[in-house]
């Protein structure tokens, strides 16, 4: 199974910013984590980070011409205003998760909601590094169920 993992703007910050909210692990961290735990499970794991919109649009129309069998985003900020990753997400037909590191709906009343959630098959947030894992889970099992 090959899927995209697509951060957004800041993320490449973590470890610096916000360590009450985001912790000390870094994004080089994450990174690792998500690697090491996809070699184990034998998933092909493309990473991506940009902290401009329009390649994260061009990285997720990528993925569909690439053939990646789903889509993991951690938008962040973008998640809640971004209707042109919404439509991304919706025109290139690849199951979808969101992730939050933080939990969305315990900060700031703006961050609640989120226009990309409903092209997405699923959202986790809140559970930090551990949603990826998670929603990796989610789509290597799904993807079994389906053949």
């Amino acid at each position: 199974m090959k899927i995209n993992i697509i951060n957004g703007p800041n993320l490449n910050l973590l470890g610096m910013r916000e360590k009450n909210i985001y912790g000390e692990k870094t994004y080089q961290d994450l990174h690792r984590q998500i690697k090491k735990y996809a070699d184990k499970k034998n998933i092909d794991v493309s990473l991506f980070q940009s902290n401009i919109e329009g390649e994260i649009i061009n990285f997720l129309h990528q993925s569909m011409h690439e053939k990646a069998d789903a889509i993991i985003i951690n938008a962040g900020a973008l998640s809640h205003y971004s209707y042109a990753i919404r439509d991304a997400i919706a025109s290139i037909n690849l199951p979808t998760i969101e992730i939050h590191l933080s939990n969305i709906y315990a900060r700031e009343k703006f961050r609640a909601k989120s226009v990309i959630a409903e092209v997405c098959i699923g959202q986790v947030c809140g559970l930090g590094f551990d949603g990826y894992i998670l929603a990796m889970d989610f789509l290597c099992n799904k993807n079994k169920i389906a053949e």
